[in-house]
């Protein structure tokens, strides 16, 4: 089997660098260019401040790095006509456009998440929500490490979208409450964020009803998940047409 060709943009982040290690156990794939403002002298891949420098072909892009990396990784992706796997989180609604239209040129692979397991989560959360609502108060909890930027986290996002769109919109998401001296809605879904010490992620959804608790939860225990999950999205990716693609296209 001929070798998936792999630049990594963020190769010097926490992911990068998990990634790197990854690959390295890997026979089928090999990444051969990275893009970082840190740069590393004894890299065993060319470490790039401005991606465009690029010299090295290769087939497939892993983005694990930062929103102000956006627009130079997209435009390599467009430039070099390659799909990519974007796995940078908290990016803008401007942004996200910016992807769907790069996708009418290029393959772009995005979810909030690249863990298998999370996905499974959202499949019977969206269940549970069609079987319990309008019954049963929904509350969503995210916790990750204390250097997270973004909140709440993408994947939260993920999770009550699909619950909502299982609910076609019902749900009102409420992230604070006490701004205000009110009783719940019954169309609220509280969403909460925790942030603190090295939390890789954990997302736990509640189902209160008033006899009984429903709880939902996955934890994710180290950040290999997520690498993993880039680099099978990667191999998924390569040679795939224009288009938009996410886990459950990889899943089928």
């Amino acid at each position: 089997m001929s070798q998936v060709r792999v630049f990594l943009s963020g190769c010097m982040g926490r992911m990068g660098r998990v990634i790197t290690e990854m690959c390295e156990e890997y026979e089928d794939t090999v990444i051969v260019a990275g893009s970082d403002v840190v740069l590393n002298p004894n890299s065993a891949f060319p470490i790039y401040d401005d991606p465009m420098k690029c010299q090295e072909e290769f087939d497939v892009i892993i983005d694990f790095s930062h929103v102000s990396a956006f627009s130079g990784i997209t435009k390599l992706a467009e430039t070099k006509n390659v799909p990519i796997v974007m796995c940078t989180t908290g990016l803008s609604d401007e942004q996200k456009e910016e992807l769907n239209k790069l996708s009418e040129k290029v393959g772009v692979f995005y979810s909030g998440n690249m863990s298998l397991g999370i996905n499974v989560l959202i499949k019977l959360v969206r269940e549970a929500a069609a079987k319990l609502y309008p019954d049963f108060d929904i509350e969503l909890v995210e916790e990750h490490h204390n250097k997270k930027l973004d909140a709440p986290s993408c994947t939260a996002l993920m999770i009550a979208d699909g619950m909502n769109e299982e609910l076609n919109g019902q749900l009102e998401y409420v992230y604070e409450r006490q701004s205000k001296r009110a009783k719940r809605d019954k169309k609220e879904l509280g969403i909460h964020s925790i942030r603190g010490g090295n939390i890789v992620g954990e997302h736990k959804v509640m189902f209160i009803g008033g006899e009984e608790i429903l709880t939902i939860s996955h934890s994710a225990q180290t950040r290999n998940v997520f690498g993993r999950g880039a680099v099978a999205a990667a191999k998924f990716m390569c040679g795939k047409p224009a288009g938009k693609y996410d886990m459950q296209d990889m899943l089928g």
